[in-house]
């Protein structure tokens, strides 16, 4: 059967010189670094060497207004269409040279090789009211409603939540922060929350939104066609006419909705194996300074990096949405290649089950990597529905990532670039932003974390 949405052929329709202009495809892809001018001239097909965002999403031959980025939640007005209103689209940009500032007290999450954003809405701890006191956050309230129809009309009226990513190039030499965003794709909203922030300078909380995010997959000619958007904002066309230039994928969330989801979601399998350099900090970066520290304090003490190991890896699978509860640690020799073991509990509180974790944690200097036998000691442990961590200041070889993606082991990798990040956001969050007070408290404490147990026992006893 065909595709009730797939492209229609119109003869009746007579293409004026403007529709003949734009009857190619203007495509743009995740990762393509866009040129953003606020006063750009929307003819101008690039600036700068780079494609000019104006010109993709609004060009002159249509006559419409342009689509700014100069706030975090963008989108042009609704407009009537034949079949009632229609917001044509919401335009987000995260800032993450902005992140922790009072004008940005929030850190957005990007995992585009496995189609996931979360994005926090624009509340901000000055703002007075509920989280749907600002423009902004009213936007993704009435997106969210649509993105969570359960009719198919419905879903057709749901914007398209376009995602851009603030960020710097480099020109003549020059670091260039402001004027370029990355496109990161077009997204449904899978989940809206209400809640509660700490804003990391005045420690004042403050509520806000937060989305998780489903990032479509991009079609066959390898990007989103902006014609799409195009149609979506031309007033004589119908939701379901416009789905024309629409991602496949697109298409069929509009068909079967949340369900589809799943399968339609943007997935980067070359990406899972990374090389060294991805799984570092930025050089110059805050993160950097900070695993250097970190491996400078416990070289000579590695022994306390193991209670770090399992704090870090509590608070990377609690933000997965995991159910973990900390354990113990194992006794510094002898430990057969766990060094904590935690639990799981995995499903609700009326009907779940626990699941065993058991931790190796690894302080190298962080320029090195960890071989496959030293992963394999911590798979040679886990028993049938258990799962592995592996916390490193260094980085996992090829080979240790592949042996773990071709043999289907449930071993999370966690590698120098994310143990930094997560300790910002554990000393942001908990010490004040002081690194040494999180550091010392790790000496202090690991002595009581030590627990001759077997790694069965956490089922029970934690």
């Amino acid at each position: 059967m065909p595709d009730e949405f797939e492209e229609k052929q119109r003869p009746d329709v007579v293409w004026s010189p403007p529709e003949m202009a734009l009857a190619a495809p203007r495509v743009v892809a995740v990762h393509d670094k866009l040129r953003y001018a606020q006063g750009a001239d929307q003819s101008d097909l690039s600036i700068d060497g780079l494609p000019n965002y104006h010109w993709l999403m609004s060009p002159s031959a249509l006559d419409l207004p342009k689509v700014m980025l100069e706030a975090g939640i963008n989108a042009p007005a609704d407009l009537v269409a034949p079949d009632g209103n229609r917001r044509p689209l919401v335009a987000i940009r995260s800032s993450p040279w902005k992140a922790g500032h009072e004008s940005n007290p929030w850190h957005d999450d990007f995992d585009l090789d496995h189609g996931h954003v979360r994005y926090y809405g624009d509340h901000k701890p000055s703002t007075i009211g509920l989280p749907g006191a600002t423009k902004g956050n009213r936007l993704l309230l009435e997106a969210a409603r649509l993105h969570s129809g359960t009719t198919m009309e419905e879903r057709l009226l749901a914007p398209p939540i376009l995602i851009f990513r603030a960020i710097t190039v480099y020109r003549a030499g020059r670091a260039v922060v402001k004027g370029h965003v990355e496109f990161c794709g077009a997204s449904i909203i899978e989940r809206l929350e209400h809640v509660v922030q700490r804003d990391p300078q005045s420690g004042r909380s403050f509520p806000n939104l937060v989305l998780d995010l489903a990032v479509v997959a991009e079609t066959d000619i390898d990007g989103i066609d902006l014609r799409w958007i195009d149609d979506r904002r031309n007033v004589s066309m119908t939701s379901a006419d416009s789905l024309r230039y629409a991602p496949a994928a697109w298409k069929r969330w509009v068909r079967e909705g949340a369900i589809a989801i799943p399968r339609i979601r943007r997935r980067v399998l070359a990406s899972t194996v990374r090389s060294a350099p991805e799984q570092q900090p930025d050089p110059g970066s805050k993160e950097a300074e900070v695993l250097k520290t970190l491996y400078r304090f416990y070289d000579g003490q590695k022994h306390a990096f193991e209670l770090l190991a399992s704090w870090v890896a509590a608070e990377v699978l609690r933000k997965s949405g995991a159910q973990y509860k900390e354990g113990w640690l194992s006794r510094p020799s002898g430990d057969g290649g766990v060094d904590f073991i935690g639990r799981i509990d995995m499903g609700s509180i009326s009907a779940s089950t626990p699941v065993v974790v058991l931790g190796q944690a690894k302080c190298i200097i962080p320029s090195s990597t960890v071989s496959p036998e030293q992963v394999a000691r911590v798979v040679a442990r886990l028993r049938r529905g258990w799962i592995g961590v592996y916390v490193t200041t260094g980085s996992f070889s090829r080979q240790a990532q592949i042996g773990i993606i071709d043999d289907q082991y449930p071993v999370i990798l966690i590698a120098g670039g994310l143990l930094a990040e997560t300790v910002v956001r554990m000393i942001e969050a908990n010490y004040g932003g002081d690194l040494q007070v999180l550091l010392q408290s790790t000496v202090d404490l690991y002595a009581e974390k030590i627990t001759y147990r077997r790694p069965e026992e956490a089922i029970s006893s934690i």
